[in-house]
């Protein structure tokens, strides 16, 4: 599997290549659907058809995982996972929340991102490091890899912390070689007004990525071993949300 490549033991993950009319949501999913496009129901559909084979696959009884805030996927209380897809590809990745802090995954098409885009979601260091990756390895669409690594970033980040992280704010750099990435948090950001039974994440997150098949996947999870545990700065003002992000 490509995504349960990427992922440590204790998650469990389902991924498809191919629509799931068959699938039909549970009531408590299916209406945030109601105005929704075809598109956005088959992606939708295919969606939750995966995550609820992953929690099967985790040993967990079945539930409704309903939109939450800002998209976000509505888990079972006692599980964290996070849910991706894009043409002809599919994943959901599930993990018990005593063993994962926080779950994120995301799947690309293995192509060019826009320059605008780019330039909307990547600091000037990040598009100097992008130009240099594309020149020495242009088999790997190092703008749309940043692209999807600060996806998971997110996704992992704003359901474990509740607190909203912009494109700009987490600063990703590649280990080629090793297929991984980091991304760096700034200290303004983790000290932002926490909701009540907020995550405190490390200051940096690590993620894996690789591309098959016309697919990029990265993945990001946290486990329970490196929680923060340092004192709690004082709160700064959150960053503004700058629109939705599934």
């Amino acid at each position: 599997m490509l995504i349960a490549d990427l992922l440590p033991p204790p998650v469990a993950a389902w991924e498809s290549f191919q629509d799931h009319p068959e699938f039909v949501p549970h009531p408590a999913e299916a209406v945030s659907l109601r105005s929704s496009a075809p598109g956005r129901r088959r992606e939708f559909t295919n969606g939750r058809y995966c995550a609820h084979r992953a929690l099967q696959r985790l040993g967990t009884p079945a539930a409704p995982i309903p939109a939450g805030e800002r998209g976000a996927p509505g888990w079972p209380p006692s599980v964290v996972g996070s849910i991706t897809h894009c043409r002809g590809y599919t994943a959901a990745a599930v993990a018990r929340r005593g063993e994962i802090l926080a779950l994120g995954i995301d799947a690309e098409p293995h192509l060019p991102l826009d320059a605008d885009v780019l330039e909307f979601v990547a600091g000037p260091e990040e598009r100097a490091l992008v130009a240099e990756l594309l020149a020495r390895r242009p088999e790997v669409r190092w703008d749309r890899l940043l692209f999807s690594a600060k996806e998971s970033v997110y996704k992992a980040w704003f359901p474990a912390t509740g607190l909203f992280l912009g494109f700009l704010q987490a600063r990703v750099r590649f280990d080629p070689s090793a297929g991984t990435f980091h991304a760096d948090v700034p200290a303004a950001v983790r000290a932002g007004a926490r909701p009540p039974g907020g995550t405190r994440l490390p200051t940096r997150l690590t993620g894996r990525w690789q591309v098959s098949d016309g697919v990029l996947v990265t993945a990001v999870a946290v486990q329970a071993a490196e929680a923060d545990t340092t004192p709690a700065a004082a709160p700064a003002a959150s960053a503004s949300p700058e629109g939705e992000r599934e």
